[in-house]
């Protein structure tokens, strides 16, 4: 039906499903109204480059005012930045699983409420090369942990529960097509790695900690590469997941930082 799916009989028995990190309710705001027709939906850890982007979407759709005008649609919560540029939601996700888990599980509801249909998520956001240009754009085909196992990890009442982070392979393709139109932004399909960590889950060599040498370093990212992996940041593997068991055509694209 293409409808947003949750997985959660518990839903159907509450009076009110209360989206706390987002400022919204099924009892205080009519989400059907405000999002039914939503078919895209853009996610980036920044705040104001969400901002930047919704603005992007408004001047690039044509519609009406200067794109200054976008009001954040979350105002009353301090954990998130929501914005709508006509068919387009663009939201921000922080940084890391955590953050980014509480936001799409509240966000998967939204739209199930708002009974949309067919949506598109993409995950836009920077990253760090492996073995890549700088200034590229990696399309993520699969995510995958520090060990290079395409799964996400999830404790739940003390259980470990695997998911699968398969992303939507026709939507890679059809995102790399669209970059051929695009100059000046080389752009791949890869494997990207999703960590816990900025620092030493990443082999930096400059956090508060570090037990390893450079040559180890090295000598990891070298097996990174071999198994395909592309790019490395925070937040694929639990994106993947919880798009792929809720229904949600999703894919992550990253932008290679120097």
């Amino acid at each position: 039906s293409g409808l947003v799916l949750v997985k959660n009989p518990h839903l159907d028995s509450m009076e009110e499903d209360v989206l706390y990190h987002l400022d919204l309710g099924t009892k205080t705001h009519n989400l059907p109204a405000m999002f039914g027709d939503i078919k895209f939906v853009c996610v980036g850890g920044s705040p104001n480059r969400m901002r930047a982007f919704a603005q992007f979407m408004r001047r690039e759709l044509g519609l009406a005012g200067d794109g200054e005008d976008v009001v954040d649609i979350c105002a009353g919560s301090d954990r998130y930045a929501m914005y709508r540029a006509g068919p387009v939601l663009s939201i921000s996700h922080g940084m890391g699983i955590p953050s980014i888990s509480i936001m799409l599980h509240e966000l998967i509801k939204l739209l199930h409420h708002a009974k949309c249909r067919d949506v598109t998520i993409i995950r836009i956001g920077t990253s760090g090369g492996l073995g890549i240009e700088a200034g590229s754009v990696v399309i993520t085909d699969t995510a995958v942990d520090s060990s290079f196992r395409p799964r996400f990890e999830q404790v739940v009442l003390g259980d470990v529960v695997v998911r699968s982070t398969e992303l939507d392979k026709g939507l890679a393709a059809e995102l790399l097509a669209c970059s051929r139109e695009i100059p000046g932004f080389p752009t791949l399909i890869g494997h990207t790695m999703c960590t816990y960590d900025f620092y030493e889950g990443q082999g930096r060599l400059d956090g508060a900690l570090c037990s390893f040498s450079s040559e180890k370093k090295l000598e990891y990212l070298r097996r990174a590469y071999d198994a395909g992996v592309r790019n490395i940041e925070m937040e694929s593997t639990a994106f993947a997941a919880l798009c792929g068991l809720c229904g949600l055509k999703g894919e992550s694209c990253s932008f290679h930082l120097l």
